[in-house]
């Protein structure tokens, strides 16, 4: 699994902090939500992302857009384009943390595959978006000044 070790010692630092334990305590969750819409849409709505501002949403981030991003900030983004586009869902989890003008990847390999963690949850795609944004409203504070 690749949880960074981010320790929330600046504001800065903190939604970053705070999205790897959120990850870390729901991944079979998260695991079951990014098999569902990758069932429901695969790549072509782009990578499932988690917008924090105003309050913690999904949205998807489509590739375009990543790209778009890379050329501003001078392909600082090419590793994040290389995982997105090398993306297995079947075995991975993605997602694109975006918080005031900033990124973080969310990229780990669940214990359970996402498919089965899917099937075992039984919930619909909405279910769990409801239910993981409900989650993440109550568990993630942050202070964007």
């Amino acid at each position: 699994m690749m949880f960074s070790s981010i320790q929330a010692d600046s504001p800065e630092n903190q939604w970053r902090y705070q999205l790897d334990r959120f990850v870390k305590n729901h991944q079979q969750e998260l695991a079951a939500l990014t098999w569902g819409l990758w069932l429901e849409n695969g790549s072509s709505k782009g990578t499932i992302g988690v917008d924090l501002q105003p309050k913690p949403h999904f949205v998807y981030c489509p590739q375009a857009a990543v790209e778009n991003l890379n050329d501003q900030v001078d392909n600082k983004l090419q590793e994040v384009l290389g995982i997105i586009e090398h993306y297995n869902p079947e075995v991975e989890v993605l997602m694109i943390g975006i918080a005031k003008d900033q990124i973080k990847l969310v990229y780990f390999e669940p214990e359970i595959a996402p498919p089965v963690c899917f099937k075992e949850l039984g919930k619909s795609i909405n279910l769990l978006l409801e239910s993981l944004e409900q989650k993440m409203a109550e568990q993630l504070r942050f202070d964007f000044g």
